[in-house]
């Protein structure tokens, strides 16, 4: 049943890697955060269900041997891993015992758009960099703008920041961008209210 299935044998990743003379590992990339979440904005993250990631995802460290190995087995006309025990898949409940994101009840779904941007992030972070590029940000200019708050901070200012932090998490690490450096600003719509973002 699974050969019938497959029928992009020939323009596969493994087509290539059987007739190298050399293994291909791939060029991994990961954005580590600067360092552990600050207290202040604990509550704010756990309201938002994003602490246990932002706990979670300090120091990774990636295995390219081992992701390239799983690039080579999955197989996109069946959204499975062929290994030699069988076929295996990522769940949504794996997701869940990994990185404590809730995956029961509401889902986050829909377009968000914005005729200006620019509006936008100041509402939501109450600044606005000097590029915005089709939505996008740099998640250079997030870690300038938003420092650390300390206990003299007001709420919003501990608002904001936990807002940043979250956007630069997503943009780290859970869902990255090509450019390895930019964030799109529809996850702050999102993020507005943080009993919403849950």
């Amino acid at each position: 049943m699974a050969e019938k299935l497959i029928r992009l044998n020939n323009k596969h990743i493994s087509v290539d890697q059987m007739t190298m003379s050399v293994d291909l590992v791939l060029q991994c990339y990961i954005r580590n955060m600067p360092g552990p979440p600050s207290p202040l904005i604990e509550n704010y993250l756990r309201e938002a269900r994003f602490w246990h990631v932002a706990t979670i995802g300090q120091g990774c460290k990636l295995d390219s041997k081992l992701i390239s190995a799983l690039v080579e087995r999955w197989r996109s006309e069946t959204h499975t891993f062929h290994i030699p025990c069988g076929e295996c898949t990522i769940t949504l409940e794996d997701m869940h015992l990994q990185l404590g994101l809730p995956v029961d009840g509401c889902a986050v779904t829909g377009s968000a758009s914005s005729t200006d941007w620019g509006a936008v992030c100041y509402k939501l972070l109450g600044a606005i960099p000097n590029k915005i590029n089709g939505g996008r940000i740099e998640m250079g200019w997030l870690r300038g703008t938003f420092p650390e708050p300390n206990n003299d901070s007001t709420k919003l200012e501990r608002i904001r920041y936990a807002r940043a932090y979250i956007l630069e998490m997503i943009g780290a690490y859970l869902m990255p961008d090509l450019s390895r450096n930019l964030i799109h600003l529809r996850w702050l719509l999102k993020l507005v209210d943080f009993r919403v973002a849950s």
